[in-house]
């Protein structure tokens, strides 16, 4: 199937690895023009090194810049003004208590997660609404539903990605423009697979034997019964950032192996 993105350009958050990484490759492979972004020079040129010796005439751009801070973003969108597809994809996450999460925890965790994607999106949507074309894709998680008790300000951060890209969705209903969140499952990204090699060091098994246990006691409910791979979700997120997704608007799209049992 023709995706229709030659041509089109993209902005990926945070693709210097993981879902991001593997998404900015996604659209590169299937001809869109893309912006791979990371907080420093040496990760970015590493990122388009990799996808060129996967993706020969991959058509790439990088751009070093924190977009987690409100500096970084003004500083990114001064070298990238529009686009036509946005993915916020920059997230991070970290385990703790309920009791022992501090407010500088909380406003963290919901700038870099929640507020760099609102501000992408705030900036690039009147260009789209112009041309009347346009994707805005969020990279939430099942954690948006299921809210770990492991680490709830992250749940909570996944939640309001739902929330914004719904309430943007409403606000440019009847144009060309689409907006959608993607509730990937658990992921065997970079974050993720240095934190599972590191528990299972402590409990001294193997990482195959780790990942068997935590799908057996803390995500029961997965169908899939393993982490996904990165390319698994971007395979998804190229197809909503594509011209034959239209139908696809102000979805929470599940990717996430079955986590979730609601069937709406």
């Amino acid at each position: 199937m023709d995706l229709g993105l030659k041509g089109k350009t993209a902005v990926v958050s945070g693709s210097t690895a993981g879902i991001g990484f593997a998404i900015a490759a996604a659209l590169a492979a299937e001809g869109a023009k893309v912006v791979v972004n990371g907080r420093t020079e040496a990760r970015v040129t590493a990122a388009l090194e990799k996808i060129h010796k996967h993706v020969k005439n991959a058509d790439l751009r990088g751009i070093a810049a924190d977009l987690g801070t409100l500096q970084g973003v003004q500083a990114f969108l001064k070298q990238a003004p529009e686009t036509d597809i946005v993915v916020n994809n920059l997230g991070i996450f970290e385990t703790k208590p309920f009791l022992e999460i501090p407010d500088s925890d909380w406003l963290r965790l919901f700038e870099v997660n929640v507020l760099s994607g609102v501000r992408l999106s705030r900036h690039y949507l009147p260009g789209m609404l112009r041309k009347n074309w346009g994707r805005v894709i969020f990279i939430s998680s099942e954690s948006a539903q299921h809210i770990p008790a492991e680490m709830i300000h992250y749940g909570m951060t996944k939640t309001a990605q739902v929330a914004v890209a719904r309430g943007i969705a409403e606000s440019v209903a009847g144009t060309g423009v689409t907006v959608n969140s993607i509730l990937a499952g658990p992921t065997a990204s970079e974050g993720a697979v240095n934190f599972v090699e590191g528990l299972a060091k402590q409990q001294g098994i193997s990482t195959a034997e780790f990942e068997k246990q935590f799908f057996s006691t803390v995500r029961p409910t997965s169908l899939l019964k393993r982490f996904q791979t990165p390319e698994e979700v971007a395979a998804v997120v190229a197809f909503v950032a594509s011209t034959q997704a239209v139908s696809i608007n102000g979805s929470a799209v599940r990717a996430e192996g079955g986590v979730v049992r609601s069937i709406f």
